[in-house]
């Protein structure tokens, strides 16, 4: 074994690479804010350079927060700390800036996929690492696109959803948004419960006894950012908004 690597404690590469992930989406929220709020000009950031850095950032840090699952102990607990902390979001968007309100944002879901990963843990971990993998992929691929009407993944299409389906606020929380639903961070139960299952699984093929390189920390900040990313994202945006309203009365 190299001596080099840690054997004990926590997986700081994870910590850092959430760290880095949450700093990601702090820096494109402040870009959204400057465009759409201050009216900064940016064609980049509503094309595709600014689409690809929105999701690859989120596929990551849905991806690793599945990952990260079998490593906590209080799934059921964590969860609903963190769904109420989207709850949190929505109502202070709802009362403070109902033009920018957030319903089903991304805590709400991670908060979901939680809940949903803790009650249903003694028969996720029955499947097999490949099966779940293979099944979670497929779905994902196939649900992609559900929001806007499809069946498909980025463009893909391969069938249209029943338009029955997208029927009320319920069905928006699922993944199928109705006419009226609107909201500025929008990530439903489906399709990215599928993702956050791919990073169950995938921690299930990688195995315990072949993640202690993950033990080995490469920016300690980065790692206390990820440690703490919950209370981060819930100030990021308040700050950021507050920096830039100062901004623009002392220039």
């Amino acid at each position: 074994m190299n001596r080099s690597i840690p054997t004990g404690g926590r997986y700081a590469l994870l910590d850092e690479l959430r760290g880095l992930c949450l700093i990601s989406m702090m820096v494109y929220h402040a870009m959204w804010d400057l465009i759409f709020l201050f009216g900064l000009s940016a064609d980049w950031f509503l094309g595709l350079p600014g689409y690809l850095w929105q999701q690859i950032t989120s596929w990551i840090f849905i991806l690793l927060s599945g990952f990260c699952v079998p490593l906590g102990h209080r799934t059921l607990r964590r969860g609903a700390e963190v769904f109420g902390a989207g709850l949190l979001v929505t109502l202070v968007t709802w009362a403070l800036m109902p033009s920018d309100l957030v319903v089903f944002g991304v805590l709400t879901f991670l908060g979901s996929a939680m809940l949903l990963t803790g009650l249903l843990r003694p028969v996720l971990d029955k499947v097999p690492a490949p099966a779940g993998l293979a099944v979670c992929g497929v779905l994902f691929f196939l649900t992609r696109d559900i929001n806007q009407g499809f069946f498909g993944f980025e463009g893909i299409t391969l069938a249209a959803v029943p338009s029955g389906w997208y029927a009320n606020f319920g069905t928006a929380f699922l993944g199928f948004p109705h006419l009226e639903f609107y909201s500025t961070d929008y990530f439903s139960l489906f399709p990215w419960l599928f993702l956050y299952w791919i990073g169950f699984f995938l921690h299930k093929a990688v195995g315990r006894d072949r993640m202690d390189p993950l033990r080995r920390s490469v920016c300690p900040p980065l790692g206390w950012a990820g440690r703490h990313s919950l209370l981060l994202y819930l100030l990021h945006q308040p700050v950021i908004y507050g920096l830039m309203m100062a901004g623009t009365f002392l220039l």
